[in-house]
């Protein structure tokens, strides 16, 4: 009896040729995917192509050895993407083989990397895949079916692919996070403020609303651009100290040439990974960091760690968390990090007390005590 899949071969390699793309493998399928979506895939600088690679060399390094299922949906750029996954791993030494067209089920073949592409193989087989890598795209834009997902990758420019979410039992050590987020904001620090600069006045304001103390040494963890830095440095005062970490070196190098770095030490850092010892701060300001963070207790705890007892985080977003959901396209979510009981939890197992949580539409706000 023939096998359902299509084995695939290695082919020549998909790299680049004089600095831009080769044509799709043959084994690529097309089908679903967009015009676009093709032509910036055959057309791409080798830093883009560069891009691809990492993100591509980590997705196969996610992936459990032997016998596995991967379903790649999203928008119409599921099939190329499947496609050149399966091309990067048949390279790497692993066998790939794809469902032909029209099978109804799927059967596992023994070592070997099943692929398949697109929406509408969800249900092929139910609840088997043992992967499923979700494409957020200006088609497919985040959603509520990304919670069930295990790899996200925003593939909004799809010559510039990044990693924005996985699940733990594949992260590892979690060591995608800090490239992933660096390939993501750096492209965009440049305009970042021309996006979100009206937002400076709900920093300031959420900094007064802490009554951040004069003399006080604040930690903006996740500072980004600096918004909450000339805030943070008018509260404590010519006798108190500002330092301000981020984990890209373009949103910092913002916050220096806009001048809000100004009496503040700026540091590229990994807020999970603090460079400082014992507790200094007196109060730690994080603002979209927390809902990011692939292991938000650790980080949470990595934050108590160098705030002294009785210190105070904030936590804070500009825009509430309904606002935010709809945004994006999706629905807010109990289990999420920022949800008032799931918050609760984590904050008191990190050493943290929940002072105050409030999450309107027009902001989030929530300050824990330090225990």
């Amino acid at each position: 009896m023939s096998s359902p899949y299509s084995q695939i071969s290695p082919t020549a390699d998909p790299g680049t040729a004089g600095g831009r793309w080769s044509a799709p493998p043959r084994f690529c399928i097309i089908g679903g995917m967009t015009s676009d979506a093709l032509a910036a895939l055959e057309s791409m600088t080798e830093q883009q192509a560069g891009r691809w690679r990492d993100v591509l060399d980590r997705v196969a390094g996610m992936l459990p050895d032997g016998t596995v299922c991967v379903l790649v949906e999203g928008g119409g750029h599921a099939g190329a993407v499947a496609a050149r996954l399966a091309d990067h791993l048949t390279a790497a030494g692993r066998r790939c083989v794809r469902p032909r067209d029209g099978d109804p089920e799927i059967t596992r073949e023994p070592g070997a990397v099943a692929i398949g592409a697109g929406t509408g193989e969800r249900a092929r087989p139910p609840g088997e895949w043992d992967v499923v890598i979700r494409l957020r795209t200006r088609h497919a834009p985040e959603a509520d079916t990304e919670q069930v997902a295990d790899i996200v990758i925003d593939l909004n420019d799809t010559r510039w692919p990044v990693i924005r979410r996985v699940v733990p039992r594949l992260a590892g050590h979690d060591d995608w996070y800090v490239a992933e987020s660096r390939a993501f904001f750096a492209p965009r620090a440049a305009t970042w403020d021309a996006r979100f600069g009206d937002d400076m006045p709900a920093y300031a304001a959420a900094v007064g609303e802490a009554a951040v103390p004069p003399g006080a040494t604040v930690l903006d963890a996740g500072c980004g651009t600096g918004r909450a830095l000339p805030a943070l440095r008018a509260a404590v005062g010519p006798t108190g100290r500002v330092f301000g970490v981020d984990v890209t070196p373009e949103m910092l190098a913002v916050a220096r040439t806009t001048g809000r770095a100004h009496r503040a030490t700026l540091l590229v850092a990994d807020a999970r990974r603090l460079p400082f010892t014992g507790t200094r701060f007196d109060a730690v300001f994080a603002a979209g960091l927390v809902q990011h963070l692939p292991d938000p207790a650790a980080g949470l705890a990595e934050l108590a760690r160098v705030t002294r007892p009785g210190g105070e985080l904030i936590v804070f977003h500009p825009s509430g968390r309904a606002a935010l959901a709809a945004r994006h396209g999706r629905t807010p979510r109990p289990d999420e990090p920022l949800a008032e009981t799931r918050l609760v939890r984590l904050l008191a197992s990190t050493g943290w007390h929940l002072k105050r949580y409030d999450d309107a539409d027009h902001r989030f706000f929530a300050l824990a005590v330090r225990r």
